[in-house]
């Protein structure tokens, strides 16, 4: 590759890293990086992709839970079945395109984003564990978010936050912070699918690991420390939501 390609990878990266931890579909920005820059194929790049994920994830969860915004009291109720949804999903990606769901996506970011604009005061409260949503909803609500991180990944920050704010009412950088470690844990068993099926390139999928693990790290350090980062978290997120409907319907 010519030089400034690494120079665009490991910028483009740390940007993803960074608004995957705060926000989500950051990997909108790797993937276009690995299929539009670098050359991979969609199902490759996808592998691929995920080593970043995995490293972000890890660190971005490290700084959460050394700075004490990693709660994990109560939250294995959305734990367990993102992580078994997760499974599921990456052995769906082995076999089928993620191009079929393109469509559904789309429609899925507009509604997302009629429901981040409704009463946006529900974003930036306290978490409330003491009232958990019933079993019935929840392992059959984070069994979906799981499936879908583990299939395609891009866009799941953004529906697992929506889920975490306004069905299990945790703050929106506590939702960040297991939104985070869920993530690290599930993506070590995507990787090694992905790797058993021989769709991961290591060599471009660690130089990206490089930007995605500084942008994970640095931001939520910083989120966690940062007084009114509730505010600019949500602000990121509706951002990221508009961006990305936009770019979907090709009007960008």
């Amino acid at each position: 590759m010519e030089w400034y390609i690494y120079v665009i990878a490991i910028v483009g990266s740390f940007f993803a890293g960074a608004i995957n931890t705060l926000a989500g579909s950051g990997s909108a920005i790797t993937l276009t990086i690995l299929t539009e820059l670098i050359g991979l194929p969609p199902n490759i790049a996808n592998g691929t992709n995920r080593i970043g994920v995995l490293t972000q994830s890890w660190a971005g969860s490290y700084a959460f839970y050394k700075n004490g915004k990693l709660h994990l009291e109560g939250s294995k109720r959305y734990i367990i079945p993102t992580v078994i949804g997760a499974i599921l999903g990456v052995w769906a990606a082995v076999y089928v395109s993620n191009e079929q769901f393109k469509t559904v996506f789309s429609y899925l970011m507009v509604g997302m984003l009629f429901v981040i604009l409704i009463k946006p005061k529900r974003w930036l409260r306290e978490t409330d564990i003491k009232n958990p949503p019933s079993l019935l909803i929840a392992i059959p609500l984070f069994l979906a978010l799981g499936f879908y991180g583990g299939f395609i990944q891009m866009g799941m920050g953004v529906f697992y936050l929506a889920t975490m704010v306004l069905v299990a009412k945790y703050n929106i950088i506590d939702s960040n912070a297991l939104k985070v470690f869920v993530v690290a844990i599930y993506t070590v068993v995507v990787v090694a699918i992905f790797q058993y099926k021989g769709m991961i390139d290591w060599s471009v999928g660690l130089l990206l690991a490089i930007g995605q693990t500084a942008g994970g790290w640095f931001t939520a350090n910083y989120a966690s420390k940062y007084k009114d980062a509730d505010v600019w978290a949500y602000r990121l997120l509706v951002a990221v939501v508009i961006f990305g409907i936009l770019k979907l319907f090709k009007l960008l």
